[in-house]
């Protein structure tokens, strides 16, 4: 495979843009040094000349939100037959969307914060506050805030007081029209990635995830510095295992292919809480995936270039 072309998509007009381009641009370099000859290509609308013209042997997808994880980009490439690395596009739309994900988790036996999803348009039409007063009565306090699509905790907050609710929403509906409300639960947060080989979906180390200001924001994941990780996460035997688990089971049940990142929350009682799962997980400096592949004891370059080989293999 070392003579083989492979494009890496990175970019796009989605809210996390610069950090798709960081992904992109550590991921190329890590495929050239396992002799790889790739093409930096932003989603853009000379996408699709670039890919008939130059023909890949293989894409990556280092898209973070929008076209890049709800299965567009993937359903583009799946049309013009080209193979590509991760999930394909109807394993994506599950995975994209929170609640659809959290319910197929739940309904298979796994714990996953209490929550309730609700549009934009049922504030409006029924008044803010008499609705914002159902969703206390029912979650409680504190609550986590999300859109419920979107990645990079992009207007999540974490509300503790039910004055503070009004505004949060407002900073949520500026990245989606439905807001995802979840209880809150303390407790140990951990990502766990899972990687496709041989003998199937195998989870890898742990990461923990320790962020200085309590809450594991756009900022704190982004900024150097403002977050404690620990790679194995500092489990017990038991916990990691289960962790281990949920991550492989959720990439099964939701139909994703070849690497995936799966957030939980160990609570004080050992329950082990889905949070979400990501088909196209950050590769920065500051990302937890790079860091559980160094725990297991390989690097991004050599999994990704294993992954760009069974994508060949298996084609479009």
């Amino acid at each position: 495979m070392a003579e083989g072309t492979v494009a890496v998509l990175a970019g796009g007009l989605s809210h996390e843009r610069e950090v798709s381009l960081r992904s992109g641009r550590r991921l190329s370099v890590a495929l050239r040094d396992q002799g790889l000859m790739v093409r930096e290509w932003d989603t853009d609308a000379g996408l699709l000349d670039r890919l008939r013209q130059e023909k890949p042997d293989a894409a990556v997808i280092a898209l973070h939100g929008g076209e890049g994880e709800n299965g567009s980009v993937q359903t583009v490439l799946e049309m013009l037959g080209v193979p590509f690395v991760g999930t394909s596009s109807r394993g994506c739309r599950k995975a994209w969307d929170k609640p659809i994900a959290k319910a197929l988790i739940e309904n298979a036996g796994f714990a996953t914060p209490e929550w309730v999803a609700l549009p934009h348009s049922t504030f409006r039409e029924l008044g803010a506050q008499p609705v914002l007063d159902a969703m206390v009565e029912r979650l409680g306090l504190p609550l986590i805030l999300k859109p419920d699509q979107g990645g990079s905790a992009l207007g999540a907050q974490v509300v503790r007081d039910a004055a503070d609710l009004p505004a949060a929403m407002v900073g949520c509906f500026a990245y989606g029209d439905t807001v995802l409300a979840e209880r809150f639960v303390d407790g140990v947060e951990v990502a766990v990635a899972v990687v496709e080989r041989d003998g199937g979906p195998q989870a890898l180390p742990p990461v923990e995830i320790v962020p200085e200001g309590g809450v594991y924001d756009y900022t704190a994941r982004y900024t150097a510095g403002l977050t404690d990780f620990f790679a194995p996460a500092r489990l017990s035997d038991d916990e990691a295992d289960a962790v281990r688990e949920l991550a492989v089971r959720a990439h099964s049940l939701l139909g994703l292919r070849d690497i995936s990142r799966t957030d939980a929350i160990v609570a004080e009682d050992g329950t082990v809480h889905f949070l979400e799962v990501n088909s196209s997980p950050g590769l920065t400096e500051t990302s937890t995936v790079p860091m559980a592949f160094e725990a297991a004891g390989s690097s991004l370059g050599e999994v990704f270039a294993d992954l760009v080989q069974r994508a060949v293999v298996r084609g479009s």
